[in-house]
């Protein structure tokens, strides 16, 4: 895949937990040879339920070895704020909860999308609005600062060689 494109892996809770989740991670990198830097693992924050030392020497771990970190599905469950002082994430992914009622009148979406770019952007990290389906959803995101974003209005899941066919005719870009 092209060296821009970059590999996104959800990570459960107890997966991040296990003992040996590191070396899995750097065996995983030396048996692809994807650049660390090129992998970001998509934790949610449930995460942060566990032993916080061990939470904190696998963050430092993971940084160590290059790989990015992102906060999905934020601002649903426990959302705590402290949780982006203490982690050393690179990406906040704004919830599709948010965006399905964004376009609503009388619904707080809206400023609360608007809100977490903000955060992001005044901690230095990107931001993802996941779940965008329609067009008044994208103009709406894009309009509060959103330059990430993920949906179906781009494309559904595809098999791995189709995401190829469409990288090479430049469909994706």
């Amino acid at each position: 895949w092209p060296e821009t494109v970059r590999v996104a892996v959800n990570v459960s809770a107890v997966q991040f937990a296990t003992a040996g989740f590191v070396e899995i991670v750097t065996d995983a990198l030396a048996a692809s040879g994807l650049d660390p830097g090129r992998l970001e693992l998509e934790l949610t924050e449930s995460v942060f339920m566990g032993d916080s030392e061990s939470i904190d020497a696998t963050f430092r771990s993971l940084k160590g070895l290059g790989v990015r970190l992102a906060l999905d599905d934020f601002g649903t469950g426990y959302s705590s704020l402290s949780y982006l002082r203490s982690a050393p994430f690179d990406k906040i992914k704004v919830d599709k909860s948010f965006v399905e009622t964004c376009t609503q009148k009388d619904q707080n979406s809206a400023k609360i999308i608007a809100a977490i770019i903000g955060l992001a952007d005044a901690l230095g990290m990107e931001t993802t609005v996941e779940g965008v389906e329609a067009f008044d959803q994208l103009e709406l995101v894009c309009a509060k600062g959103a330059r990430l974003i993920q949906g179906w209005i781009y494309s559904k899941a595809l098999p791995a060689d189709e995401v190829l066919e469409k990288i090479a005719s430049k469909e994706f870009h």
